[in-house]
């Protein structure tokens, strides 16, 4: 028995460790397919997100990584720091415009581009990644009066068309870069210089017609099945994919990227500075209420690290910080010049902070204008209070003193003393009073009162 007992403990171990075995050698055999999505402008929220994606990937030993893009583009630096990220990955990343009705925009393009291999959905675009300038032309797009002599001008031949040399120059960069990552990749490099140019866009089809991207893909899953087998080169090594029955999962963004989503918003960032400057002020006009200087310091703090990831202006920031101390200033010494200056200061100040209007970080004019107006109407209610008053009775000091009656306790000569305002006060006039006798403060030095005798109150009958 005891033989039989020992076979039948050992037979169940023996299962159990086989069926503990079986889920985990096949969980381990299975190709992952992990997917990274980007929604909205691209920022440094994005970068946060893209680079920790990229590296869990990599922990992982994911055979491929989907980068699906909807995005109407975004920051030029954020937009160079992903694509670097791409082509430093060790996984090779599959860009991917999707859903249906999803565009690649601006940034977006470039970043398919930088992709080892591009890919949309039905139903989407790309293109339009001109540089766009604050203040100026979209460079490269036809002027409103052309040449007549252009009309001969070779179709390959472009000649900056803007004025501007900085747009010039920043539209020759990009050209310049899309061209390279174009080259890199196999793709249709005359298209993208064309992109970056003319803002010429594509739709799925008619971009797979010219070499922009690799296939067309209704869904992750027939993506996977047409990419498998394709080779690529990932890291200076020629990588042969294996995905068709890749397992797919996505990696949501950290709460840090969450957060820096947030928070790097122009808008936000500008709410976090007034803010923050509001509770400092507030904190210092009344010392020890301690709650509006912690909020105050916490809200300065994040505003100026968020605009510290942004590509803010700093004479922007200086005029908005000049604008802000004026007004302060003029709610302590009223001259109405202060505050008018101020005002200006601020609002070209909060025009100028932001040094590109890249899609999704553009500060809205109304909070702008909202901010203004609770700027200068906290002014103009600080200035009513002084001018009322000042123009009301006074009622502290040597002058609020004076007109008040008195009672006199105890009187010797011309000095003595008396009771007013609850409390006892020396004396003196050239008068004599008795005790119990009502005076009236004539003029009060240092802290001796000169009291004179009430004027007699006369009513219609006579002296009263």
């Amino acid at each position: 028995m005891q033989t039989v007992k020992a076979a039948l403990v050992a037979a169940i171990a023996v299962v159990a460790l086989a069926v503990s075995l079986l889920p985990a050698s096949a969980g381990e055999n299975d190709s992952l397919a992990l997917t990274i999505s980007i929604d909205g402008a691209i920022g440094p929220a994005a970068v946060s997100y893209v680079k920790d994606a990229l590296t869990t990937a990599a922990e992982r030993h994911a055979v491929i990584v989907i980068l699906r893009l909807n995005t109407p583009g975004g920051l030029t630096t954020s937009m160079r720091e992903i694509i670097a990220d791409v082509l430093a990955s060790p996984i090779p990343v599959v860009g991917y415009v999707a859903p249906s009705g999803a565009h690649a925009a601006s940034a977006g393009t470039y970043i398919l581009y930088a992709t080892h291999i591009a890919a949309m959905a039905p139903g989407t675009n790309l293109g339009a990644a001109t540089p766009v300038q604050i203040g100026g032309p979209i460079p490269g797009l036809p002027d409103a009066n052309p040449d007549k002599n252009d009309k001969d001008a070779k179709d390959g031949e472009h000649q900056p068309k803007s004025k501007d040399t900085m747009a010039a120059k920043a539209t020759n960069d990009a050209v310049a870069f899309i061209r390279s990552l174009a080259e890199l990749r196999g793709r249709n490099a005359d298209w993208a210089e064309k992109a970056v140019r003319e803002a010429a866009s594509l739709s799925a089809n008619a971009a797979l017609q010219e070499r922009v991207i690799d296939l067309v893909a209704h869904d992750p899953v027939e993506l996977l099945k047409r990419v498998d087998g394709r080779t690529v080169e990932v890291a200076g090594a020629t990588r042969r994919l294996a995905t068709r029955d890749a397992i797919i999962q996505a990696i949501d963004p950290t709460w840090i990227s969450r957060f820096l989503a947030v928070i790097t918003d122009p808008n936000v960032a500008f709410i976090l500075l007034m803010v923050g400057t509001y509770g400092l002020i507030f904190e210092f006009l009344s010392p020890g209420t301690v709650a509006p200087g912690i909020v105050g310091t916490i809200c300065l703090l994040l505003g100026l690290y968020a605009l510290n990831l942004l590509p803010i202006n700093y004479a922007g920031l200086a005029l908005m910080l000049v604008g802000i101390t004026l007004l302060t200033i003029e709610t302590f010494n009223p001259t109405v010049a202060l505050g008018l200056g101020g005002l200006i200061a601020f609002v070209l100040g909060a025009v100028m902070l932001l040094r590109v209007e890249a899609p999704g970080y553009r500060l809205s004019w109304w909070v702008i204008g909202i901010a203004a107006a609770l700027l200068a109407g906290l002014t103009f209610v600080v200035l009513g209070s002084l001018l009322r008053a000042r123009k009301g009775p006074v009622r502290v000091g040597a002058q609020a003193m004076r007109g008040l009656c008195a009672e006199v306790l105890d009187w010797s000569d011309n000095e003595g003393h008396v009771f007013a305002q609850g409390e006892r006060w020396q004396a003196r006039s050239a008068e004599t009073f008795r005790p119990g006798e009502v005076v009236v403060v004539a003029n009060i030095i240092d802290l001796t009162l000169v009291v004179q005798r009430r004027p007699a109150l006369t009513g219609e009958g006579g002296a009263s």
